[in-house]
């Protein structure tokens, strides 16, 4: 089987009944870790990639038609907002008007099935942290089920390593921190070893939509299922134009080697070529994570690969404790969802608009969510309302945690609609009716508060605070 530090893993994940296909998985990539493997991919290795728009696409209404009624739906659920300080599913957090991110896909999928006579199911790829809390939150929306089909699947689980020798973590004070999911890249190997790609086949899919829970504006829109079933493609992912927020994020390429299109996920670029990760002119493109497939050729690959796609690897270096820096270093092998795209012949990309990328990863997110910028439109889409979405930057030793971002706005989100920049420095607490107008930055020595009804405008970086509040 291989070093001591694998056999310790491959044992204790057998001994808490992981599927054999999942404990096979994690032994592929623990043995590039031996290897020294870093999944590092070097810019000198890859060159910018084009591709076609969703605006110049022309599909009928018959094609949406029939590729959506063709469809199943799959969130990832598997996330805690832990970098927020939540301890329970990211996707419980209040979204809008009382609507949790559940609340508003499970929405937004029982308004799809009547527009369009479709069957349309929701399964969720929960943790098993997640599982729980989710499935109890679902309950309520009784006709969300489809008969014969699960409401959920688990991701599977893996043991941290421990950094200075490879060996699992051992924390009897908390043993649930031994584990972590072994990232959304995980998603092919759970589907097969849970039954659940089978089923779905049986069932008389063809195509699957995946997105994150926490992207609001990833709805299963009929006209790119339409599209990505004329298309014939295997795999495709959606992608946006890459703003000055996206710039240290991952990014689309296409190898030299082979021609084949990759993403190249932050933790897979070597240090000295993060300045041309960070380059938009270069690099133009990021995933959304939506990503389409048929599920007969993500069946057959599996299939040629014994259930293993060989996704590259990502190192994510963590503290055992994620929330006590004096801890042990851990290492967790993870694989990106969206890696699988050079795994397929005939791949595609398609550029679409940034109302179907609306994701949560921060209170500063969260903050443009809560507030006017968006509005709930007809089958609870998101509609911007503003011309622009505003930069926020909150203050992260006040407003990072949910708990205390909560307090600050205990009247609600601000308008945010006429902002171009939010940059808060220092403890305030906003009262309710505030207005953000072009770009506002607050600076406090100590706790301070935005009266209600104020207007926050360029000139308020003049302002004394007494003239605040």
């Amino acid at each position: 089987m291989g070093s001591p530090g694998l056999v310790k893993a491959v044992a204790k994940m057998r001994d808490a009944g992981v599927d054999e296909v999942a404990v096979q998985t994690f032994a592929h990539y623990y043995r590039q870790l031996e290897l020294g493997e870093t999944g590092m991919i070097a810019e000198d290795t890859i060159e910018s990639v084009d591709m076609p728009t969703l605006s110049g696409v022309e599909v009928s209404a018959t094609e949406a038609h029939e590729a959506i009624t063709a469809t199943a739906v799959i969130k990832l659920n598997g996330g805690l907002g832990t970098s927020m300080g939540m301890d329970r599913a990211k996707s419980l957090l209040c979204v809008r008007k009382g609507m949790s991110f559940l609340d508003v896909i499970a929405r937004q999928i029982l308004h799809l099935r009547k527009a369009y006579d479709a069957r349309l199911p929701l399964l969720l790829m929960n943790s098993f942290r997640t599982s729980a809390d989710s499935l109890a939150a679902l309950a309520r929306y009784t006709d969300l089920a489809v008969p014969s089909l699960p409401l959920e699947f688990r991701q599977n689980m893996e043991p941290r390593l421990l950094a200075d020798d490879l060996s699992p973590l051992q924390w009897p004070k908390d043993p649930d921190l031994e584990w972590c999911p072994p990232g959304h890249g995980d998603i092919y190997t759970a589907l097969q070893g849970t039954g659940v790609l089978d089923l779905l086949i049986e069932q008389g899919y063809r195509y699957v939509f995946v997105s994150n829970s926490d992207n609001l504006g990833a709805v299963p829109e009929p006209r790119i299922a339409g599209w990505f079933a004329a298309s014939g493609a295997p795999f495709a992912i959606e992608a946006v134009r890459r703003t000055a927020s996206d710039r240290k994020g991952g990014h689309f390429a296409r190898r030299k080697a082979d021609s084949r299109i990759i993403l190249r996920e932050t933790a897979q670029t070597p240090p000295e070529d993060l300045a041309a990760l960070q380059d938009l002119s270069r690099h133009r493109y990021c995933s959304t994570n939506n990503i389409w497939f048929d599920l007969a050729a993500m069946k057959q690959a599996l299939e040629i690969r014994d259930g293993i796609l060989g996704l590259p690897l990502i190192r994510n270096r963590k503290h055992a404790d994620p929330g006590d820096p004096s801890t042990p270093d851990v290492i967790q092998i993870e694989t990106a969802m969206g890696a699988a795209i050079e795994v397929f012949d005939d791949a595609q990309l398609i550029e679409v608009g940034r109302d179907r990328f609306v994701p949560v990863k921060t209170t500063n997110d969260l903050l443009v969510l809560r507030s006017d910028v968006y509005d709930v439109a007809e089958g609870f889409v998101l509609d911007q309302v503003s011309p622009q979405i505003p930069y926020v930057d909150l203050d992260g030793e006040y407003y990072r945690l949910v708990a205390d971002f909560d307090q600050r706005f205990p009247e609600g989100a601000p308008s945010l609609k006429q902002a171009s920049s939010l940059t808060v420095s220092g403890d305030w607490t906003f009262g309710r009716g505030v207005r953000v107008v072009g770009d506002v930055k607050l600076g406090a020595q100590g706790a301070e508060r935005v009266e209600p009804g104020t207007v926050l405008d360029e000139r308020t970086d003049d302002l004394d605070q007494d003239d605040l509040g």
